[in-house]
């Protein structure tokens, strides 16, 4: 009766409506994969199961004491309680400026600094500010796994340029100005990089740079692990590099990853006047002000004692060599020595298409899944962040569990 009512069938109605309901730009956007494979080690490790999860960028480190205090402080105090400027506070974005000094070489003055909240609304916001519908963006691969999604939703259109372990996974400015055409708006730049943990030269920075500014593109850095870096290395601002270039390039970061801050959602863009202008009217519509609480405790992080922080860089240094160390010890899996951020990632073309468990491998989605399944090991396949043949550890745990986790691959792969 109720299908006679409506014309149909109830349930064929219901499917035409259902595949409508979701925008199409929305609907094309995949999970990210991290985060994907990491609730699935979660959710394995609630039924009981030992499974040791090298997924998730995210340090193991508690927040440094006094920062945690700030918020505390902040949380008592009825001004943090009510609406603050949509762009941060003011005594936040003046840290923020003064970072980007002391760590990006690059002078700007506080009304040049958005606070988002984390270092994705930052990119996402950096994308839709500068990227119009069909525009190209130039995408180093492996990357992010984030970036083609923001892009996309900006509409605009990811190039990848890929560099593989025989590279150092960093990319060449002939290969950026093989892939760059009319339509080329902007690139993607991340050093030291998520996922790989290179770090481009000072000579490759100025290069990239220079001919960024020949061709007239624009230009986002993600400097979220600026200070991660080992040996003694420094991770180059392209804007310190090249200052030429402060007029069209986006710098993005946070407190996330070297004051073990993911959970506390505080990130910010640094960009030319006009360019942080629009970004702060979207700001104002898509979220308004970052949580204050955040905002005071980023400010004890920045402005406050930093031996906790290297503390921290200590302990990643050290686990990157133990990790690398033993992953070479499996035939077949190459792990490049990471010079910044805290992953490693492995070339494990040498296991695929051979019989693992019974069955043929021929791809990293499919090796990732038999780890997970025999060793109870989680890793975030190439696939996620550029082609398969790949996967990335995070090493952000503790030195116990990298060992026990690696071993589990030693054996599997005997």
């Amino acid at each position: 009766m109720i299908a006679g009512a409506f014309g149909g069938s109830l349930k064929g109605r219901l499917k035409g409506v259902t595949e409508s309901r979701i925008s199409k730009r929305i609907a094309a956007i995949a999970e990210s994969a991290t985060l994907k494979v990491d609730a699935k080690a979660k959710a394995l490790q609630a039924q009981g199961r030992p499974v040791i999860s090298y997924a998730a960028g995210e340090p193991d480190f508690a927040t440094p004491a006094h920062i945690v205090e700030a918020a505390v402080v902040a949380a008592r105090d009825p001004k943090n309680h009510r609406y603050t400027p949509a762009v941060g506070l003011p005594e936040l974005r003046e840290a923020i400026a003064h970072k980007t000094l002391t760590d990006s070489g690059t002078s700007v003055s506080a009304a040049q600094v958005i606070v988002t909240n984390g270092g994705k609304q930052a990119v996402y916001q950096a994308f839709a500010t500068i990227v119009d519908e069909g525009d190209e963006v130039l995408l180093p691969s492996p990357f992010w796994t984030t970036y083609p999604e923001a892009i996309a939703l900006a509409g605009g259109k990811t190039v990848e340029v890929f560099a593989g372990a025989d590279q150092g996974y960093k990319v060449t400015v002939d290969q950026l100005e093989a892939a760059r055409t009319s339509k080329t708006k902007a690139m993607l730049f991340c050093s030291p990089s998520n996922p790989t943990g290179a770090v481009y030269s000072r000579e490759e920075v100025e290069a990239i740079g220079r001919w960024a500014l020949e061709a007239g593109i624009w230009v986002i850095s993600d400097e979220i692990y600026q200070n991660l870096v080992y040996d003694g290395l420094k991770a180059f601002s392209i804007t310190e590099v090249v200052p030429e270039l402060i007029d069209r390039t986006i710098l993005v970061n946070g407190v996330a990853k070297s004051y073990a801050m993911t959970g506390w959602r505080l990130g910010w863009m640094v960009g030319p006047a006009d360019v942080i202008k629009a970004a702060g009217n979207l700001q104002s519509h898509l979220t308004s002000n970052v949580s204050n609480v955040s905002q005071r405790a980023a400010i004890a992080a920045l402005t406050g004692p930093q031996d906790e922080v290297l503390a921290m860089r200590e302990s990643f240094d050290r686990r990157r060599k133990l990790a690398v160390a033993e992953l070479n010890k499996i035939s077949g899996w190459v792990a490049p020595m990471p010079e910044g951020a805290f992953y490693v990632y492995s070339d494990v073309r040498g296991l695929l298409g051979r019989d693992w468990g019974g069955k043929t491998i021929n791809t990293s989605l499919e090796l990732c899944d038999y780890i997970l399944d025999a060793a109870e090991v989680a890793l975030v396949p190439g696939e996620a962040f550029g082609p398969s043949g790949y996967v990335r550890m995070s090493y952000a745990l503790g030195d116990d569990a990298i060992l026990e986790g690696i071993g589990r691959l030693q054996k599997l792969f005997a």
